[in-house]
């Protein structure tokens, strides 16, 4: 593989990888570490990739892999099942969104747990679809689903909980406070 090739691809992908591995890992090292064995694997098995359009797919897909690769080395990866329960929880009001910044998001995306964190990744912060999500997480369409939902519950519930919408909206529901505008 030519190195100006490399160049273009690593310049190319870089930082949605590097988001993408943060988002996973939840620390700069480990989500440069991550990325970096990414771009280490292209430049070592690249070549095998036939339709060069699918490049970002591919390194997401490498990305994902090695993550929980490493996971189950160190042993903190632990399999979660999915249960059927509806989670009821109340919506997050505009006013609240709106005072949210980026860092403080990313903070409550990584109170997520992982298998929904990944595809919530995706999604939101790398306009994937879910046929391309199922593709690199390796699971079916309907787990993605499923995974969102669940995962936008768990954000939901964290923005809630860490920006004090909870306590609020539970002082009005019994009267005792006024809502803030």
């Amino acid at each position: 593989m030519p190195s100006d090739d490399f160049e273009q691809i690593v310049s190319q992908h870089y930082e949605p990888l590097y988001r993408f591995a943060l988002s996973l890992t939840r620390t700069e090292a480990d989500a440069r570490d991550l990325t970096q064995q990414t771009f280490y694997t292209w430049a070592t098995k690249g070549h095998q990739l036939r339709d060069r359009s699918k490049v970002k797919s591919w390194l997401f897909t490498t990305l994902h892999r090695e993550f929980l690769n490493i996971r189950r080395r160190a042993a903190r990866f632990q399999h979660v099942e999915l249960s059927d329960a509806n989670e009821d929880l109340p919506a997050v009001s505009p006013e609240v969104v709106n005072t949210l910044d980026a860092a403080l998001l990313l903070e409550f995306l990584g109170q997520v747990k992982e298998p929904y964190r990944a595809a919530l990744s995706l999604f939101y912060l790398e306009d994937y679809s879910y046929k391309e999500i199922a593709d690199i997480l390796e699971i079916p369409l309907g787990t993605v689903r499923s995974r969102l939902s669940r995962g936008i519950a768990q954000l939901q519930q964290s923005i809630l909980v860490g920006t004090g919408a909870t306590s609020q909206r539970a002082m009005l529901e019994s009267g005792t406070a006024e809502p803030i505008r």
